[in-house]
């Protein structure tokens, strides 16, 4: 597989063990297949960053891909809030917040791999409405397309580490990618905005969830979220 890192150095030998446990799938190296949203992802204001470009040898390696129609959206919301900081607004959201972790977790550290949605941006506003109980979950599953903001692929084991090759690097330029980054993530928002208009009388709501004790098997849930 080929991937590259956004960043503001140059990194040629990636670390096990660095990182921020509070990222979106805990602890892990964050690359992606696109090399255009890494560049996004990259640069700052005013602030070029790099592309850093690898192969990574998938043989054999344990690999979480959450897009597929395995999971749902609600194992995505789960890892989401194991390991990132939620405002929680309304009461339902505090008992959402433990019922998520207990009924849909997936523990991703048991895994070399992970692929799934990133929940920077935009994304972080459309789980936290839900959590929020202001989206259903079929809002939800259609505002994690809104924009293309991307897949990343995460680097979990120590293993998986030992499989990165690095095959060099280029420059982003932060005139032409902040941009690009930031009217990806406009349009979204614009979307999303307009999705909020239109309320979803017949949708499943996070309390409703929570008072119907709704699991992973129910046919509500949407599934295959794969972009």
């Amino acid at each position: 597989m080929k991937i590259f890192h956004g960043s503001q150095s140059v990194i040629k030998v990636p670390q096990y063990g660095l990182g921020k446990v509070g990222n979106d799938f805990g602890l892990g190296f964050y690359c992606t297949e696109s090399e255009d949203l890494a560049k996004e992802w990259s640069v700052q204001p005013n602030s070029d960053g790099f592309a850093n470009a690898y192969e990574l040898d998938m043989k054999g390696l344990n690999v979480l891909r959450l897009n597929t129609p395995e999971f749902t959206v609600l194992n995505w919301m789960a890892i989401l809030v194991s390991h990132r900081q939620f405002k929680l607004k309304v009461p339902v959201a505090g008992a959402a917040y433990h019922y998520l972790k207990s009924r849909f977790a997936v523990n991703v550290d048991a895994y070399d791999v992970v692929i799934g949605y990133r929940a920077d941006d935009s994304y972080f506003d459309f789980a936290e409405a839900f959590l929020n109980n202001s989206i259903s979950v079929e809002q939800l599953a259609v505002a994690l397309r809104l924009g293309k903001l991307g897949e990343q692929v995460v680097i979990k084991s120590q293993e998986a580490f030992g499989r990165i090759r690095f095959t060099g690097f280029s420059t982003a330029a932060s005139a032409l990618y902040y941009p690009r980054r930031q009217a990806r993530n406009d349009s979204a928002g614009r979307e999303f905005e307009e999705l909020l208009s239109r309320n979803d009388f017949n949708g499943l709501y996070m309390n409703a969830i929570l008072a119907q004790r709704i699991g992973n098997d129910d046919e509500r849930i949407p599934r295959n979220i794969a972009p």
